[in-house]
């Protein structure tokens, strides 16, 4: 599993220190990424790649057009903060954004809620990962699906072009030998793709056995246990 990674927008140094500091406590840590104001600009970068954005909302609310660059990101947000008016103003203004108030134990309580989190994040990116395994599958089997039903018919054409092109052959010595070099090529390639689809018929005979044992064996195991118990 490839870690994850925090965004913690912090007014106070110390705000991002407790946080870390006790986030290390876990048996999961996460990366962080520490952004801090500089004068009163809140510049969240529009490269920063994360998960989850953890950000300190104090009375003066100057995080809070942090917070609007990171609501645009679409990623869960985690406010910490304290002032009643604050407190309301991100529940109106960011739907999505959950508030931990900022008294005694909130520390315990931002990790436990934020593990909790990028559980969820990471159970959303499996399973996003698994529709698009499957996805490809499906086109992979719809290919595979096409080239048997296809196969017939390419097989005709194939003989079709080997047996003119040994025909021609035969009379070679009629042939200029531009055209002849030109037939030549052509026999050779169809006799590669000829080879090519007895090799793909092959394949289907051995994933035909394959599965064939398989489903035995699954049907074996089950009379097994049907039989122990």
């Amino acid at each position: 599993m490839n870690q994850q990674t925090v965004l913690i927008i912090a007014e106070h140094a110390e705000f991002a220190r407790d946080v870390v500091s006790r986030w290390q406590m876990e048996r999961v840590v996460p990366a962080f990424t520490v952004i801090k104001p500089a004068g009163e600009l809140w510049e969240v970068p529009s490269s920063a790649q994360f998960d989850l954005a953890v950000v300190e909302v104090s009375a003066s609310g100057r995080s809070l057009q942090a917070l609007r660059t990171v609501d645009t990101a679409g990623a869960p947000m985690v406010c910490v903060a304290d002032a009643p008016g604050v407190v309301q103003t991100i529940r109106a203004d960011f739907p999505r954004a959950l508030v931990v108030r900022n008294h005694e134990g909130w520390r315990d309580s931002l990790v436990v809620l934020c593990g909790e989190i990028l559980r969820r994040v990471e159970a959303f990116s499996k399973g996003r990962r698994a529709e698009a395994t499957a996805q490809a599958h499906q086109r992979h089997a719809a290919l595979g699906r096409y080239m048997l039903d296809s196969r017939h018919g390419f097989n005709n054409a194939l003989t079709s072009v080997l047996g003119n092109a040994e025909l021609l052959l035969l009379d070679g010595e009629k042939l200029p030998p531009e055209m002849r070099e030109q037939v030549d090529t052509i026999h050779d390639m169809a006799l590669r793709l000829h080879e090519m689809m007895q090799r793909f018929s092959s394949l289907e005979t051995e994933m035909y056995f394959a599965e064939k044992n398989s489903q035995t064996e699954m049907n074996g195991r089950a009379q097994a246990f049907v039989s122990g118990s």
